[in-house]
């Protein structure tokens, strides 16, 4: 059984897209928002605790990595992708690992500003085993550590200030929030203004309660429970219709969502959607599943894509993320997307053999 004609459309998809991302053509990404520390402590979880129904986790080792917008930017260096991050970190030790963390990789950081007193946020998470079984790591859980300072105004306006001035060459702009105070309305109305009058397309990667400072954003990333909570909260029935009133409500010109196992659907505001179907059957974590799917909406703008090819990168990068085993694999390069593209085409045409 031969492939379908939908079949074969997808496969030279897939096809130009790895030749596509083998060779990306020069681009520069104005990238800003919550810097943040990853924390990964690994072991062994064999036993309860006598006292109350957790596990005991014997630790074996532990990680550092930068996280938030640093993580983005690093997906983005190892694509080939001209980096300028501006953010906020305290004068703590986790800033400081911060600061080392990306100059061991690359990344500019003079975009980054330390602020006196203010805690540096940092995500730790446990992950463990049995240590008598063969099996991945389970993520057991997460703790946050942050600070309720508030970063002083002045800062902020200077960050969104040096942000603009290098949005000369630009070909998107990234807006990465988690909350932690670095993106504001007044800040954001800013760039988003500047990178139009420049015609530099805008992601955003926002909190669903930050929403109003996304509007006349071009691409707009959610995942598909972010989806499910604002459709209840629209009392729409179903997400395609929610998709499409938020897109219209805001201003949007795609609204980029990611589903895991059921794959990437953009919506448009022209009201039609594409989707990619997810080709793996083995997830192991969603781990950094947002930034990989950032990263690869600026690649598609650089490489000027279809939407329909944009969903189709979206989702390999995506399931760069679902199927990485170890903690140095959360974050998107380019070697690992060109064969998960390869990979995704040769299985497409062995099946139909």
């Amino acid at each position: 059984m031969g492939m379908t004609d939908d079949e074969v459309a997808i496969h030279d998809q897939l096809n130009s897209l790895r030749v596509q991302v083998k060779s990306i053509e020069y681009s520069k990404v104005v990238l800003i928002g919550d810097i943040i520390l990853d924390r990964y402590i690994h072991g062994y979880a064999n036993n309860l605790n006598s006292n109350a129904p957790v596990p005991v986790l014997r630790e074996t080792h532990r990680e550092e990595d930068v996280g938030g917008a640093a993580h983005v930017a690093r997906g983005l260096i190892s694509m080939g992708v001209e980096t300028h991050l501006f953010g906020v970190v305290g004068d703590d030790r986790a800033g400081i690992s911060i600061f080392e963390s990306l100059a061991d990789e690359g990344v500019e950081s003079t975009g980054i500003a330390i602020v006196k007193g203010i805690t540096t946020t940092v995500k730790n998470r446990l992950l463990a085993t049995r240590e008598s079984l063969v099996s991945e790591e389970q993520l057991l859980l997460r703790w946050d550590i942050e600070g309720d300072e508030e970063i002083p105004s002045e800062a902020i306006k200077a960050l969104f200030e040096e942000a603009k001035v290098h949005l000369d060459k630009a070909t998107a702009v990234i807006i990465s929030d988690y909350g932690q105070g670095v993106i504001v309305e007044e800040g954001v109305k800013t760039i988003i203004e500047a990178a139009a009058q420049n015609n530099i397309p805008v992601i955003a990667d926002p909190k669903l309660t930050g929403l109003h400072h996304t509007h006349g954003v071009d691409w707009v990333i959610f995942q598909a429970n972010g989806l499910e909570l604002m459709r209840r909260r629209l009392g729409i029935e179903s997400g395609d219709e929610a998709a499409h009133l938020l897109i219209q409500n805001h201003d949007w010109k795609h609204l980029v969502v990611v589903c895991g196992a059921a794959g990437v659907t953009i919506y448009s505001a022209d009201g039609s959607s594409v989707h990619a179907e997810c080709t793996l059957t083995d997830l192991r974590q969603m781990i950094g599943l947002v930034d990989a799917a950032v990263v690869a909406i600026a690649v598609a703008i650089s490489e000027k894509l279809s939407v329909s090819h944009t969903a189709q990168l979206v989702n390999a990068a995506c399931e760069c993320i679902l199927a990485a085993s170890s903690s140095d694999s959360f974050v998107l390069n380019r070697n690992d997307l060109v064969d998960r593209i390869g990979e995704m085409a040769w299985n497409l045409q062995v099946s139909k053999r």
